[in-house]
């Protein structure tokens, strides 16, 4: 008599653990893949550390040799990141994956990348321009891209400003290289430039007078380049003067506002027009005739008291 074979078990019902954990190898499993998984870890944490470590070094050796903080802020960044892709790299290949493939994959995958991103490898091109040709450093005051500020740093993709009124600008390498770049503080000294209209009837000559005193009264102004006033147009409603003076960049703004503050109250004084825009209008009037009425006559000729 034979004996009916036991039902399979279905897919509802849970097999039992000796049913799967039975005939395992966990020493093969764990000398096959536990242990190459392991030192790859110690390798990716071991590699995190030393990429941190060997990138904060850049910028203390580049300042030894007296480059600039910007170059070794910039050179950090990209060791940083280069040292993260051998490292991952190194990893995988400890696992026992085969590299090569996986660097021509890589090399595939980083043309497609590099084709879909080239706005941001434009910036990295852009990023090494500006440490190499260095148009300006940090601490500058700068206008690039429509913005003025503080230079801050120049990083791999961006360069950051500090605006005056405390914003933070960060602004994409490439717009940077693609238009001019007006450094404030390249030089020690700054002029300050005014135009100031007076009135046609006003006297030019004491006008001058008045504005060079004020000049020469201001601790702030240096003597050489001398300061001077000169005429730049004769405008529409206007005489225009040049006002021309040297300070410090660091006064510039200072000593603006306050001689143009000086300047108004000065003229206003002396009976000095500072004149603005205005507009003459002449009306005329036609009887029925179509001729011209005479407004004077005809208020002259009109009855006392109408």
């Amino acid at each position: 008599m034979t004996q009916a074979a036991p039902a399979a078990p279905t897919f509802l019902e849970p097999l039992a653990p000796s049913s799967w954990l039975h005939g395992v190898n966990w020493q093969h499993l764990l000398e096959t893949y536990g242990v190459p998984a392991l030192a790859a870890l110690v390798v990716l944490l071991v590699g995190l550390w030393l990429a941190k470590r060997v990138s904060n070094l850049v910028p203390i050796a580049t300042g030894r040799v007296g480059a600039d903080p910007m170059l070794g802020n910039f050179l950090r960044n990209v060791a940083y990141v280069a040292a993260l892709v051998i490292v991952v790299v190194v990893a995988i290949a400890t696992l026992g994956v085969p590299v090569s493939p996986l660097l021509a994959v890589l090399g595939t995958a980083g043309l497609a990348v590099g084709l879909a991103l080239k706005d941001s490898l434009s910036n990295i091109a852009a990023g090494v321009m500006l440490v190499t040709l260095r148009p300006f450093h940090v601490g500058d005051v700068v206008t690039v891209a429509g913005q003025t500020g503080t230079v801050e740093s120049v990083r791999i993709f961006q360069t950051v400003l500090n605006g005056a009124d405390l914003q933070r600008f960060t602004i994409p390498n490439n717009l940077i290289t693609a238009a001019p770049i007006i450094n404030l503080t390249a030089q020690p000294n700054r002029r300050v430039e005014l135009v100031v209209g007076i009135g046609y009837e006003d006297d030019i000559a004491h006008a001058r007078e008045i504005v060079m005193g004020l000049i020469k009264a201001e601790p702030r102004v240096l003597q050489q380049p001398a300061a001077d006033v000169v005429v730049y147009e004769l405008a529409t409603n206007s005489v225009n003067l040049g006002i021309r003076c040297f300070v410090k960049a660091g006064d510039w703004f200072g000593v603006k506002v306050t001689l143009l503050e000086q300047i108004k109250g000065a003229f206003d004084k002396a009976g000095i027009n500072i004149p603005y825009p205005q507009q003459d209008m002449h009306l005329y009037l036609h009887g029925g005739d179509g001729k011209q009425i005479d407004l004077k006559a005809l208020v002259r000729d009109a009855p006392q008291g109408s």
